[in-house]
């Protein structure tokens, strides 16, 4: 499941929600209004390679023919 931003349209409160695609928050937590939160854009979350390098473990060596 993804994480989702939502700002409030009457108090401009942030909130992030670990929630469904298919499922929207819609009242806000802080002023108590219905209907005026509003999914935020993003840009997405980026790739992480951590270790020695990808390259390395994941391709195998290339083998010298005799």
């Amino acid at each position: 499941m993804p994480t989702y931003d939502y700002i409030c349209r009457n108090c401009d409160h942030t909130l992030e929600v670990f929630e469904d695609m298919n499922s929207r928050t819609t009242d806000c937590p802080k002023c108590y209004f219905k209907n005026t939160m509003e999914r935020q854009i993003g840009c997405g979350s980026a790739v992480i390679f951590r270790g020695s390098g990808f390259y390395c473990t994941d391709y195998p060596k290339e083998r010298k023919q005799s």
